[in-house]
């Protein structure tokens, strides 16, 4: 029986029709906007002004915090200007703007395509490698990787999980860097197995996916007949199933431990990094190469060029659309990320950043919700919660103003997967709800925990 988590999830279709397209690499624009907020936590400073040269992999933005990562120019040529740019939402963010002149990289980076394999001793070399190249977790929180790969001195993982799951409906980035980079991956994961000293690494693939889960198998039986460091890497394949790539739920699927509420999964174990991040490390340590670009897939059954497109930090996303033949017609809608938990684009003159992994085009049709009516009690909502909520009793308190009742019913623990809303027959925009009302008890939360001054 495939693995899978034991609360909740919903079925959506597949609709991976990006799935056979190999990854492209997509022309530098003329001009890249680098943000400095594209990471969990405080936003990087930049250390650079207009009219500075910089490098392909020069820093120019330094952490300003524990949970915080350095920001690195993804062309070479001359900033034009450091200032306020709207994100994809809208929201002005500092950004650094850079005219590309050419692609000159920083001394020291190994650009080759040549596998490193040999596994540093220094578990302290890894991760300032880590630090110093920028990575943050490339499965949606964009979480600084070295900060997760250095747990408090009371905790302790026994086990690495590699999310493969990528179990959104539509995106096939993972997919493809399975399929063609696993050994990369299979030595990211080598390097973090490393740093948290576990004997064990699972990588967890959907079985919805075989050739990925025969790519990355062949590769961790490959490596491990080489060298000792890639020991206790395996594949488990996992049913498909949503959300089953949140962090909670891969636990659950794959060692049947259960985060408590407001816990994280480092309080039982294991450390959860996504395949894409393992890569990036990858090429931090074993290249010495910034994150500077990640593996964008753009897709849409109304978008006529299906890609996954290597894609450089800071590229506008209507440069992409451009690139691949401007934006259909029949297109009502624009998400980066997956149709259950990515975010609409309102600007889309707006730039990529580190964590991009998809552009998707929905028809009218697709997006258009129904009139909400009364809840009919079914429960349905409560069945498809991951986390063992009551969705319907959140929505009702939320409505109410009522703070005190919906942290006590855990509103706090939402993962903001969606399987409420998907599952509703009433068409009651529970996600919504839920989520404004997460946003304030996390508040109330935090202001009693906060130190006073």
């Amino acid at each position: 029986m495939k693995k899978t988590f034991s609360i909740g999830g919903v079925h959506p279709d597949d609709k991976k029709i990006s799935a056979g397209c190999r990854i492209e690499t997509l022309p530098v624009p003329k001009t890249v906007y680098i943000s400095m907020a594209q990471h969990l936590g405080g936003p990087a400073k930049a250390v650079v002004a207009a009219g500075d040269k910089v490098k392909t992999g020069q820093v120019i933005g330094e952490p300003t915090g524990f949970i915080s990562a350095y920001v690195h120019s993804s062309v070479s040529g001359t900033v034009k200007s450091v200032g306020l740019r709207k994100d994809i939402v809208g929201i002005p963010v500092v950004h650094v703007e850079i005219e590309v002149e050419g692609d000159e990289w920083m001394e020291g980076i190994d650009t080759s395509d040549t596998l490193v394999t040999d596994i540093p001793q220094d578990p302290k070399f890894i991760v300032d490698r880590i630090k110093s190249n920028g990575v943050v977790g490339l499965g949606g929180a964009t979480f600084p990787t070295n900060v997760k790969l250095c747990p408090p001195p009371d905790k302790k993982a026994d086990i690495l999980i590699l999310n493969g799951a990528e179990c959104e409906p539509y995106l096939t980035s993972d997919y493809r860097i399975m399929i063609e980079k696993p050994r990369q991956i299979v030595v990211g994961a080598a390097l973090m197995k490393r740093v948290l000293g576990v004997g064990r690494v699972v990588i967890g693939i959907e079985e919805n996916k075989p050739e990925a889960i025969a790519s990355m198998g062949e590769a961790a039986k490959a490596l491990a007949a080489v060298s000792p460091d890639y020991s206790g890497i395996e594949v488990m394949t996992l049913k498909k199933k949503y959300p089953q790539g949140g962090e909670k739920q891969l636990i659950d699927a794959v060692v049947h431990r259960q985060v408590k509420s407001m816990g994280l999964p480092i309080d039982v174990g294991a450390v959860v990094q996504n395949v894409a991040t393992s890569l990036a490390v990858y090429d931090a340590v074993q290249k010495n190469r910034p994150l500077i670009d990640n593996t964008v897939t753009v897709t849409g059954e109304c978008f006529p060029k299906q890609s996954n497109l290597l894609v450089r930090v800071g590229t506008p996303i209507s440069y992409i659309i451009d690139y691949l033949g401007g934006v259909p017609e029949t297109a009502a809608k624009v998400v980066s990320g997956g149709p259950m938990m990515g975010k609409a684009i309102s600007n889309l003159d707006a730039a990529t950043l580190k964590g991009t992994s998809s552009v998707l085009f929905l028809t009218e049709a697709q997006t258009k919700r129904q009139p909400e009516t009364n809840c009919i009690r079914c429960g349905k909502c409560a069945e498809a919660c991951p986390m063992g909520l009551e969705p319907f009793l959140l929505n009702k308190l939320a409505r109410n103003g009522m703070m005190d009742e919906l942290e006590q019913n855990a509103v706090q623990d939402c993962i903001e997967c969606g399987c409420c809303l998907y599952s509703c027959p009433a068409y009651i925009p529970l996600l919504d709800t839920i989520r404004m009302a997460k946003g304030e008890v996390i508040k109330i939360i935090r202001s009693r925990t906060a130190p006073k001054k």
